[in-house]
């Protein structure tokens, strides 16, 4: 296979390979080589980095007490190259190429809590059931004025005609080509690096844009979204604005999410198996169903990562507060397409934009799996407003992080050491939050009690 990238690379003129390793918040790490060293660590296995990269927190601390799981000395992990995610990166003056890698341990074991690793996991126990499961995520995200100090909130930054936005412009095409300087070299961006984007729209929020992606193998997609977010910034930033996955970047705009599609092929046959015969639902669809109500409350820390991702979810915001399912029903955590029979599919309307796809992907999946695997029987199916029921989710990231340490179905499938860095990491992370002291606090305390 060598011979063949080492052609691919002469081919595009490349000089520095970008080797990307995804850590457990969906941050890009990794190394930068130049092509003649990333060609030779191919064969001599010399692509190395330390094993902490897997613990490293949003604030790039690291948790307490899991030595026994990465020891103190850190050793080094070997990185191998997944050949079939190399791409040209574009917006470089230096030609280079993204190559998205998995980590192994020294005798050839591969690192199984490595978020990439995670995913591959549940799709292995898909492929041994005879099952391809397919996906289509759809990504929010805000662009925003630069913002030099973090202690100032966010703003809409002007489009072409010089205003910025001040009320909501859902699915406004004029809205939507205020940034069309910036649309246009996100698409010209993406297809360079071989993204298979779909449609962009003008979602709800001020100078909120969502893209869908082509529906396809789950693992190729994280791939592709963790590749979209590093083009998307980029773009931005060439453009004078950031533009952010935060799930609530503003206090007063709805959140971002990332909504993912999913449904089963039979491996063999290719024909979705959420369908029956005569087109209608079949009791693996519901069962799938299922397992998303009852588990993925449990794990929403896996879709719902940060302290802000719980701020999203508000009802009457396009963000669930429970996990009913309903048909082409917004307000429900779960939403089932009208859709033909072949095409038959639900929409995960939970994970947030700020979520590790790979986790997010692999999280929806595993619930859906462990509920045809058990046969669950789903609750009645949700007619009329979710948003006047009671709300199940949790509303804080501590909260989520207590049940999810509990879930054992999930955590049997996708190991007892991935769910004690995760929550480790996600502890240490909340601990960091909550010893800051907000300017709320101090504009209503401060002076009054």
């Amino acid at each position: 296979m060598t011979p063949d990238i080492a052609a691919w690379i002469r081919e595009r003129g490349i000089s520095e390979v970008e080797c990307i390793v995804p850590d457990m918040n969906g941050i890009q790490r990794g190394k930068v080589l130049p092509a003649t060293k990333f060609l030779k660590s191919m064969t001599d296995k010399t692509l190395r980095i330390p094993g902490s990269v897997y613990i490293v927190t949003v604030t790039g601390g690291y948790p307490e007490d899991v030595e026994h799981i990465v020891p103190d000395f850190d050793p080094d992990l070997i990185l191998a190259p997944d050949i079939s995610t190399i791409r040209e990166a574009p917006g470089y003056k230096t030609p280079t190429a993204y190559v998205i890698c998995d980590s192994y341990h020294g005798n050839g074991k591969a690192v199984e809590i490595a978020p990439r690793q995670i995913l591959k996991k549940v799709l292995a126990l898909y492929e041994a059931k005879g099952w391809q499961p397919v996906i289509a995520p759809e990504a929010e995200f805000y662009l925003v004025n630069k913002n030099l100090d973090a202690d100032f909130p966010l703003t809409p930054p002007p489009g072409r005609s010089g205003r910025a936005e001040t009320a909501s412009e859902a699915f406004g095409l004029e809205a939507l080509s205020e940034f069309e300087d910036i649309i246009e070299q996100v698409y010209d961006w993406c297809e360079k690096a071989e993204l298979n984007i779909d449609t962009m729209i003008h979602e709800a929020g001020a100078a909120q844009l969502e893209v869908n992606f082509v529906h396809g193998d789950p693992l190729a997609l994280a791939d592709q979204v963790l590749l979209f977010k590093r083009i998307v910034r980029q773009v931005a930033l060439e453009h004078g604005v950031y533009a952010t996955f935060m799930a609530k970047p503003m206090s007063d705009q709805p959140g971002s999410a990332m909504h993912i599609h999913q449904s089963v092929l039979n491996a063999e046959t290719g024909k979705n198996i959420f369908s029956t015969g005569n087109g209608r639902d079949s009791a693996l669809f519901r069962s799938h169903i299922a397992g998303l109500v009852r588990l993925m409350p449990q794990i929403l820390p896996l879709v719902a990562p940060n302290v802000n991702s719980f701020r999203r979810m508000r009802p009457d915001t396009a963000a669930p507060i429970n996990v009913h399912w309903g048909s082409d029903n917004r307000s429900c955590g779960f939403r089932v397409p009208i859709c033909e029979s072949k095409d038959r599919r639900v929409e995960n309307r939970l994970p947030g934009a700020d979520s590790n796809p790979y986790l997010a992907i692999a999280a929806s999946l595993i619930c859906g799996y462990i509920g045809m695997v058990e046969r669950m029987i789903p609750p009645k199916i949700m007619e009329g407003n979710a948003y006047n029921r009671a709300r199940t989710l949790p509303r804080t990231l501590e909260a989520a992080l207590d049940r999810f340490y509990n879930c054992k179905p999930v955590k049997r499938e996708l190991g007892e050491q991935f769910f004690e860095i995760f929550w480790a990491i996600k502890d240490a992370e909340l601990y960091a939050y909550q010893s800051v002291i907000s300017s709320w606090e101090r504009e209503h305390l401060l002076l009054k009690v």
